[in-house]
């Protein structure tokens, strides 16, 4: 028989559905509301059967063991460091593996953003098991969730545990883009030496042998994790460290522009335009009015 809870050590808050409802007629709730949070660990015989689903999306996070999961004829495992993410109104059944019964982290979450950012996670609208980039970081976001419901039900406590919410759906929306660990680590490694050497001359073909990729397919993957090219990824870098030049030094155009990776100064003042609209000139004059 499948236990839906009382796990020793758990941590569980479910909302009252009338304070639901009140809750979904007014912002910011109204956009995404956390209705039930919880955390089983080891939960042997632990799972849920809903031939009609729920109304609210649920995301399950696997940090030890394995879970199970049948929804629309088809099988799933969920292990460690991944999270499965059930639509609403889908039927689902879910289980611990009998041998190896999972710890999750889980909640369920309503509102009017959650199907736009459910799009992104689940382009198919049918279940699916994301593997996280950082499991730390779901953890303690549900977490967080969990304890604004455990302090009170006041509205104050349920936009923070909302906040909470829209964080994890965005970090398995991130991941889900981004693709799989395996996939991601090399680019991972790519842009934080691009964050060390912005300032260098850019060798994408030598960013993309470090990473053990051809070319083309270290550009096809930066573009898929970053939604854009090598090339603009370190303008942007570049533009960030010279914008925060221009307000908090005085040294010169040219010696800014040679500072952050543009030995020509005209070059540097041009492409300075083509992302902010103004000369560094006019930029830097902006901000000491202001």
């Amino acid at each position: 028989m499948l236990l839906p809870d009382g796990f020793p050590g758990q941590r569980l808050r479910v909302l009252p559905r009338p304070l639901v409802a009140a809750a979904l007629q007014r912002a910011p709730t109204a956009a995404l509301l956390v209705t039930d949070a919880g955390y089983f660990p080891h939960a042997a015989n632990h799972g849920r059967r809903r031939p009609d689903g729920t109304g609210e999306v649920v995301v399950i996070v696997c940090i030890d063991g394995v879970g199970h999961c049948e929804s629309g004829g088809r099988r799933s495992v969920v292990p460690p460091g991944h999270a499965l993410v059930l639509p609403p109104d889908q039927q689902h059944a879910y289980w611990a593996d009998p041998e190896q019964p999972w710890t999750i982290w889980w909640l369920h979450a309503t509102g009017q953003q959650v199907p736009e950012l459910l799009s992104v996670i689940t382009d198919d609208g049918r279940e699916r098991v994301v593997e996280l980039h950082d499991t730390y970081r779901a953890v303690s976001t549900i977490d967080d969730a969990i304890g604004f419901l455990e302090r009170d039900e006041t509205v104050p406590s349920l936009i923070s545990a909302s906040g909470s919410g829209w964080a994890l759906l965005a970090q398995l929306a991130a991941d889900t883009v981004g693709g799989g660990r395996q996939r991601t680590e090399p680019i991972r490694q790519a842009q934080e030496h691009l964050r060390r050497n912005f300032a260098k001359p850019l060798r994408v073909k030598e960013l993309a042998r470090t990473a053990g990729l051809s070319p083309s397919h270290f550009a096809t993957l930066f573009r898929a994790a970053t939604g854009g090219g090598v090339v603009e990824y370190t303008k942007r870098l570049r533009m960030a460290r010279a914008r925060e030049l221009l307000i908090t030094s005085s040294r010169d155009i040219a010696d800014i522009g040679a500072a952050v990776g543009y030995p020509d100064a005209f070059y540097f003042s041009r492409q300075f335009h083509t992302v902010h609209g103004v000369s560094p000139t006019d930029y830097r004059r902006s901000h000491a009015q202001t």
